[in-house]
């Protein structure tokens, strides 16, 4: 199993006509979303109100093969994020937290303990490193379980969420040290470190202690940096429609891919070689680019793209050899 820890949402995304759709959304909600789709056993700890968004949301995970036993039922109402789509489908968001469920997590009401099979915990940071009671629960959680399982992190930063942007970036730097495997984006980096090339800080975070970390560029591709060497991918070409949950759709892809390769755990992600390195980033990708041709956060099932995957992949390990 790999739990998913963090914010479910509804996305409201606008339409040609100029209303809005809502739409299940949440980095973490997203990504557990994403695994389950893949084939992938997939848990979601979240705080999940009992309005009808929340009803909205229960339905879209239960669909999509998300385990809920860990859900942690929220009195509060469904959180919000009003999309802002651009000429060319990026997106920006407008998040609503206060007096949200995710606005109102305590750490007397985590679970006593994750499942025993749970492989990995998957963290993002979007909302745990800018809200702050959410953030001290998630990092005391982190703490707890790193020695248990393999850890896996997202920063996805939401800078306007955050009241103390020195206070999110001291949090980032404990969170980088307590992880196996960091997924990146190269819009991060420019806030993070505008005058730093990517490649430059996977190095420097690598040697802060994960084994990997992936730095996703968006229309330039994807670089990684891992315990065999670098690794750099050209991104695919597709039609974009919107750019909502493309980078939860990678995170989901390269977990999946590393899960059914059995590199999901502590000791293997720390020697994986970069032939299975490049096949789970390479699917990752796939995975990524389909999400990209569809509105909001709708990534793929295993059934639209494993033929593709397939043959992709055994192309990437022959041109290796």
């Amino acid at each position: 199993m790999i739990v998913s820890c963090g914010e479910a949402l509804i996305d409201l995304v606008p339409r040609q006509d100029g209303a809005y759709l809502p739409r299940p959304g949440g980095s973490p909600a997203n990504v557990a979303v994403g695994l389950g789709r893949l084939g992938a056993e997939a848990a979601l700890l979240a705080r999940l109100a009992d309005d009808g968004f929340g009803g909205l949301l229960r339905a879209h995970l239960t669909r999509s093969h998300v385990d809920l036993g860990l859900a942690v039922p929220a009195e509060e109402p469904t959180t919000l994020a009003v999309v802002t789509l651009d000429a060319k489908g990026g997106a920006e968001y407008a998040f609503y937290v206060e007096g949200s469920a995710d606005g109102a997590w305590r750490p007397d009401r985590l679970p006593a303990a994750l499942p025993e099979r749970a492989r990995c915990l998957h963290v993002s940071g979007s909302f745990a490193l800018a809200v702050p009671g959410m953030g001290d629960t998630l990092e005391l959680l982190l703490q707890r379980e790193r020695p248990m399982r393999a850890v896996t992190f997202d920063p996805n930063l939401r800078p306007r969420l955050a009241r103390d942007p020195a206070r999110l970036r001291e949090r980032l730097e404990r969170w980088i040290a307590l992880a196996d495997l960091i997924k990146v984006s190269s819009d991060d980096v420019a806030w993070l470190a505008p005058d730093e090339p990517v490649e430059a800080l996977a190095a420097r975070w690598r040697s802060r202690g994960p084994s990997i970390v992936v730095v996703t560029r968006g229309a330039d591709g994807v670089h990684a940096a891992g315990p065999a060497g670098t690794v750099d991918l050209p991104a695919e070409r597709v039609r974009v429609t919107d750019t909502v949950g493309a980078g939860d759709a990678f995170m989901s892809g390269l977990l999946a891919a590393l899960d059914t390769t059995e590199s999901l755990s502590r000791r293997r992600l720390a020697t994986i070689s970069a032939d299975t390195l490049t096949v789970a980033l390479t699917y990752a990708q796939r995975v990524a680019a389909i999400t990209c041709t569809r509105v909001g956060a709708d990534p793929p099932w295993r059934s639209e793209l494993d033929p593709l995957i397939t043959e992709q992949s055994a192309t990437t390990c022959r041109s290796r050899r």
